[in-house]
């Protein structure tokens, strides 16, 4: 077993050995800086490349929210973690129900601060972890793997499928070397990491990126933000607060005190606050527009 797990490695890009910094261990502080931004800047190109795959991905995720269910993050170290922050950060952001777009992370929560490298081998764990959400036929599950071979994610993708999901990997190894069955495979190949087998750097860019432009692109779908501002965006402190009134004084042009005066006639809905004002209605009628318009702002401004 530890033989083959060697040679599948050997086989992988995110392991080989870069030669542009054969002898970084050589170079000075600045040249160390040089080498690690010279190969950064190859990340966003690879991304641009998985674009198509990237829309399909998005269109899979829509349809399932639209549905009433769910986004799943799964993976393991750097790539659990990104999965479990991209997560997090949509409830304050869009105002997502936190039990709508998950992020699980082999290991638990322990393994965000602490590495527990073996949980990722630990493939009963990954039906475990799924059965705790009470996996349903409409979720999408997202599995997130640099090396692609990560057993707690391809056993995770497989009984989703299993159960009827429709699933995605993210892997920065290519395309032909995906042999595990899912709807969408992502695979930026940014290369040999700096760092021989840091997943974390290069890799893990690519990922960030890519998992910004998922859950980005179907919030904006789903009605989440009007312009390029967000209009879901929850104000439970005092920097989404003045975020809030900035918002509806940039949308709508009204000044400070009176953003703030409509924020309170509206109840602190961003969403419901614009309507107000650029409609020139009252509270229940932006209310009823936003609902008739499933939450899109410019249809309830423009609806009669």
């Amino acid at each position: 077993m530890s033989k083959d797990i060697f040679e599948h490695l050997t086989q992988l890009v995110t392991e080989e050995s870069n030669p542009a910094t054969s002898e970084i261990d050589s170079f000075s502080v600045r040249e160390i800086l040089h080498a690690i931004n010279h190969e950064d800047l190859k990340v966003a190109k690879e991304v641009r490349a998985e674009i198509p795959y990237v829309e399909c991905a998005v269109n899979l995720v829509v349809g399932a929210l639209k549905d009433g269910a769910r986004l799943i993050y799964i993976g393991a170290g750097t790539s659990g973690r990104l999965g479990v922050l991209d997560a997090s950060e949509c409830p304050p952001t869009f105002g997502t129900p936190p039990e709508q777009i998950i992020g699980i992370i082999a290991g638990g929560k322990e393994a965000l601060i602490l590495s527990q490298e073996g949980a990722e081998d630990n493939e009963k764990q990954a039906r475990l972890d799924l059965n705790e959400l009470a996996l349903k036929p409409l979720d999408v599950v997202c599995g997130i793997a640099a090396s692609f071979r990560t057993p707690y994610v391809k056993t995770a993708l497989t009984y989703a499928r299993e159960v009827g999901c429709r699933t995605i990997l993210v892997t920065c190894n290519p395309r032909n070397k995906v042999t595990l069955a899912v709807d969408v495979a992502i695979c930026p190949v940014v290369g040999p990491e700096v760092i021989m087998g840091s997943t974390r750097m290069k890799a893990g860019t690519a990922t960030k990126l890519i998992l910004n432009m998922i859950t980005t692109a179907a919030m904006i779908r789903l009605g989440k933000v009007y312009g390029n501002a967000m209009v879901d965006l929850q104000m439970n402190s005092n920097k989404l607060r003045e975020r809030a009134k900035k918002t509806l004084m940039m949308t709508t042009g009204i000044d400070y005190h009176e953003a703030g005066q409509t924020l309170v006639r509206a109840g602190g809905h961003v969403k419901t606050a614009i309507v107000m004002t650029l409609a020139n209605v009252d509270v229940a009628e932006a209310r009823s527009r936003l609902e008739k318009s499933h939450g899109f702002v410019r249809l309830a401004i423009q609806a009669d």
